[in-house]
């Protein structure tokens, strides 16, 4: 364990991989120069009260801002043949500013808001969150927290290799596979490289890759990830762009920029149904597969086939890639229920590298896109509490544009 002195982020690409290609898709694009507001959210209580971090993360955030891109880190990025050598070369000058973020005390709870030009401050999110939840978890007692860590991961370990024969079984057919996508909520920078190389010697012919660069990096793994919400949501507020196309105006951005690469599009923005309205047979056929991160994923992954279905298209040239709360235990048993009809992948997150027990519990924190270029952006969840938007005039709007209900 890493002491309390050392700082949280020690290298800028300690963030998940879909960080860099969302920001090369705007940077590459007409919607470049986007200002935008980005607002950290502690869904739950937390069993202390944030704001006591405040002075600390101050102190890691200003350190944060010092940090550069180093030659082999640049070298490295080049290497991911979706990278392209302009953008790369932007980040060699690159370095994240002080003034963008604020961070202060409200009461018990710790307020940080990030505003300034996208292609700037939406790096800010994921070591943010990496930061608050170290933080945090400093101050529980370290070695009785990760002695149970340990013994919940071993546990976790037993249940793949009693898995294995079962998987071994049907390799040819359906490969089960699932990857490390923890960095936001984990317990610290020390116990997730630990869980990844614990998943690398015990379980690799199940475990394939992290959506952390720096680990994927260290230990030669592949670099998972494509976009998130706050992606699709810019394009509800970027010019020239209807609200009723935004979802369509995102996609064809990202085909121009990736050209076929990086073809796992996330359904969840406005809901599946209104994805899947949008997600018409050229996208069907360019995009490699889908993204599940709300509501209930066999429901989800049903609808997803039956469309595939509707297209003429063989759903088992395609990806379902589900995200939303895994536990190896959840991921079989999804992997159970669309073997053999699609091609499965399980991004695990806070159940990997954040599960101590009911003594210590993970912060269930977010930092999302509320505004762009001056308008509310908003997702709408597939599951109750993970809608975010600080304008209800918008959201009813977004909803009739939609026709989702409340």
């Amino acid at each position: 364990m890493t002491s309390n002195n050392n700082p949280v982020i020690r290298s800028l690409l300690e963030t998940d991989l879909y960080k860099f290609t969302m920001w090369q898709a705007l940077f590459n694009s007409a919607y470049n120069d986007n200002e935008t507001e980005y607002r950290f959210v502690c869904r739950r209580p937390p069993s202390m009260p944030l704001a006591a971090l405040k002075d600390e993360v101050v102190r890691e955030v200003e350190h944060l801002c010092s940090l550069t891109f180093q030659e082999d880190e640049l070298d490295y990025l080049r290497s991911l043949r979706y990278m392209k050598s302009s953008f790369v070369d932007f980040l060699s000058i690159f370095r994240l500013q002080r003034r963008f973020i604020r961070i202060e005390g409200n009461g018990d709870a710790l307020e940080i808001v990030a505003r300034g030009p996208q292609v700037h401050i939406m790096f800010f999110e994921i070591f943010v969150l990496a930061i608050v939840g170290e933080l945090h978890a400093r101050r529980w007692p370290q070695e009785e927290a990760l002695a149970e860590g340990r013994r919940r991961l071993a546990e976790k370990i037993a249940q793949l290799k009693d898995f294995a024969p079962e998987a071994a079984a049907a390799q040819d057919l359906a490969p089960f596979v699932f990857f490390d996508f923890g960095t936001r909520r984990r317990f610290s920078r020390a116990w997730h490289e630990e869980v990844v190389e614990t998943l690398m010697a015990e379980v690799p012919q199940f475990f394939k890759g992290t959506s952390n660069v720096y680990l994927a990096k260290k230990h030669g793994l592949t670099p998972m990830g494509t976009m998130a919400h706050e992606y699709l949501q810019t394009f509800q507020a970027v010019r020239d762009v209807p609200l009723r196309y935004f979802q369509k105006a995102a996609l064809d951005a990202w085909n121009d920029t990736y050209r076929g690469d990086l073809g796992i599009a996330l359904t969840d923005v406005v809901g599946m149904d209104a994805f899947l309205r949008d997600f018409d047979l050229r996208d069907a056929k360019l995009f490699d597969g889908l993204r599940h991160d709300s509501g209930d994923p066999v429901e989800w992954g049903e609808k997803a086939l039956a469309h595939y279905a509707k297209l003429r298209i063989d759903a088992r040239t395609k990806r379902l890639v589900f995200s939303d709360g895994l536990t190896v235990q959840k991921s079989i048993s999804l992997w159970r229920h669309f073997a053999g009809r699609a091609q499965t992948g399980f991004g695990i997150g806070t159940h990997l590298t954040n599960d101590f027990g009911p003594s210590y519990p993970a912060l269930e924190i977010v930092m999302k896109l509320v505004r762009c270029n001056d308008r509310p952006v908003a997702k709408l969840s597939d599951s109750p509490g993970k809608t975010i938007c600080d304008d209800e005039t918008f959201l009813a709007y977004l909803r009739s544009v939609f026709n989702k209900p409340a």
